[in-house]
């Protein structure tokens, strides 16, 4: 398998082929070298459709039937390649050769690539494309950067300070407390303290415990099993209670979420049903649902259990079996590599659900969740002990 982007004849082409046949889609516009116009690029797939977007002109390549999946374990190259054995035939239209030129943002997956000495792997013959210490982006929320001698200086917008105009000038002084998030309020001249799990008030400043986790929207839990290494992954098990008057919302994300490689078991409501999704491998996501209840919205507690024995999967709510379901007869993938997280709510701060999920939830959780067990351990887990923002005492 393989995804490419390169330039042919001042065109740009995107070719990818997902182990049964390789599809090309070209610009129609060409890209003309004067050196000193910087272009937006946008190029992917959906399942096997694919699509190119040159400023702004977009080609879309309408789907036939095929493999939908991207199985790919290489490092990830940009500008060239350190063998040439590593490009496919069928990638490239003429002999594969490395770009000249210069290229910043990149964005994978919603993930931006950090293009510094540091950050990748590895790399030969790239070189600083600014040509001054400023570079690209340094001075943040649209901060004019100025060079003086060896170094830089930024010169801020009015709302924002600091020496890369990272800070808003309404979080400047603010009196959030022990690991609080500052949120500039603009509107108001003002700001909000998000607090850190324990901590209530205002200015996060009153510390809490508790045993049911109220989550208001914006909101989450991060646990790190410590047990992972020692589990059974074939064997997989999470319970829970919960109670919420929403009809959408992400409750539980067994995964990592770092890419969409990971494998996860995730519990939610949709259109106001429980909805339970598994993905063991080949970014295959499996739905289940079910239409006898539709009560799952109404304020009162509800009790969930969602067991994984290889490819089998069994769904409970409140202690009635509603879905026994085989999801893989031939058995490919039977373990749920889930890295040891567990995500309750939604995400950290900023990483939207419907985004991270790709559409699998649409929003965060509004309600509260007690009594969480992870497989057949006789403790509950200590949501209290775990990382997170913006949650309350339910209790």
């Amino acid at each position: 398998d393989f995804l490419c982007i390169s330039l042919v004849n001042g065109f740009v082409q995107l070719r990818y082929n997902l182990g049964d046949k390789t599809v090309i889609l070209q610009t129609f516009q060409k890209v003309h070298g004067t050196g000193n116009t910087w272009h937006s690029l946008k190029a992917g797939r959906v399942g096997n459709e694919g699509y190119l977007d040159l400023d702004g002109i977009n080609i879309t390549q309408k789907a036939s039937p095929g493999m939908k999946a991207l199985d790919t374990h290489t490092d990830f190259f940009v500008g060239g390649v350190s063998s040439l054995n590593f490009v496919n035939s069928m990638a490239v239209e003429n002999e594969p050769m490395g770009f000249t030129g210069c290229i910043r943002e990149i964005v994978i997956n919603n993930k931006e690539l950090k293009l510094t000495v540091t950050d990748p792997k590895g790399g030969a013959n790239v070189g600083d494309c600014d040509g001054t210490v400023c570079g690209y982006t340094v001075c943040k929320n649209n901060g004019t950067c100025q060079v003086e001698h060896s170094r830089f200086s930024c010169s801020c917008p009015q709302e924002w300070t600091g020496s890369t105009c990272e800070q808003s000038i309404h979080c400047s002084q603010n009196r959030c407390g022990s690991q609080a998030l500052c949120i500039p309020q603009p509107t108001l001249f003002s700001y909000i303290c998000v607090c850190a799990l324990g901590w209530s008030g205002k200015y996060c400043d009153s510390k809490i415990n508790f045993f049911i986790a109220k989550f208001v929207g914006n909101s989450y839990i991060k646990y790190t099993d410590p047990y992972y290494r020692k589990r059974d992954l074939q064997q997989s098990r999470i319970s829970l209670n919960f109670t919420t008057n929403q009809t959408e919302g992400l409750i539980v994300w067994m995964g990592k979420s770092e890419d969409e490689d990971n494998d996860f078991l995730a519990i939610g409501l949709a259109n106001g049903t429980l909805k339970v999704v598994i993905n063991l491998g080949e970014r295959i996501s499996v739905p289940l649902t079910h239409s006898k209840y539709s009560t799952c919205c109404d304020e009162r507690w509800h009790f969930v259990t969602v067991v994984q024995k290889q490819t089998c999967i069994k769904v409970y709510l409140d202690e009635e079996l509603l879905i026994f379901e085989d999801i893989d007869p031939h058995r490919r993938y039977t373990a749920l590599n889930y890295g040891g997280i567990c995500y309750f709510g939604g995400f950290e701060i900023g990483r939207k659900v419907n985004i991270v999920t790709e559409g699998v939830f649409q929003n965060e959780f509004v309600g509260k969740i007690k009594d969480v067990v992870l497989f057949q351990d006789s403790k509950k887990i200590q949501l209290m002990k775990a990382e997170g923002y913006n949650v309350y005492n339910g209790n």
